[in-house]
């Protein structure tokens, strides 16, 4: 099926697309949200030439979408996108990141439907523990680039999620009960390298 994926140059997003393809998808184009919101419902506050970087590496095009970020009215802006993509390349379906937020899950669905756009949801309800095991193991370096949680102090940032740290994480999320994956936004990541690079 040829799919489109919503993007932001995280773990979720790049991941999701990874392992669509890996099921024999064809991925035909990303689709990014340019919120001026940092804290969005929907979408990470990202930079356009980061995406742009990432895209290059992956070497397939993106779909660029400025939104204010305004809670339930980020929808349109969304929708807007993901009609350009269906339009201009053809796709079948959608590629979420969506791990725990119904709100964010059920919402692009809705809009899948309404395109008749399968929407595909790769590590949806995944366990946080085998989830960050999953990406080590399959080679994906994930920098954290953004802490917003108690129990994760600014040295977060810019770390590789090894597996040495990957248990200082563990022990600091029981401790502090923060959602291991950042489901809640706790901290914002960015795939430095994967199995997707071409480059």
């Amino acid at each position: 099926m040829k799919l489109g994926v919503l993007f932001s140059g995280g773990k979720d997003s790049t991941y999701s697309a990874f392992l669509a393809k890996k099921q024999g998808h064809e991925l035909i184009c990303l689709i990014s949200l340019l919120s001026k919101n940092q804290d969005s419902y929907m979408f990470q506050h990202v930079q356009r030439e980061k995406i742009q970087e990432i895209a290059d590496k992956i070497g397939i095009p993106v779909i660029f979408q400025e939104t204010k970020g305004e809670k339930e009215e980020e929808l349109k802006d969304l929708e807007k996108a993901i009609q350009e993509a269906k339009k201009k390349f053809k796709i079948e379906g959608i590629i979420t990141g969506a791990v725990a937020s119904n709100y964010q899950k059920s919402r692009i669905e809705n809009i899948c439907n309404k395109l008749k756009l399968e929407c595909i949801n790769p590590i949806w309800g995944i366990e946080s523990e085998k989830y960050w095991k999953d990406l080590i193991s399959n080679k994906f370096k994930i920098k954290i680039v953004k802490v917003a949680a108690d129990g994760l102090d600014n040295s977060w940032v810019g770390k590789i999620i090894d597996a040495k740290n990957l248990k200082k994480l563990e022990d600091l999320s029981k401790r502090f009960r923060f959602h291991l994956a950042f489901e809640g936004g706790e901290a914002e990541t960015e795939v430095v390298d994967c199995p997707l690079f071409k480059k």
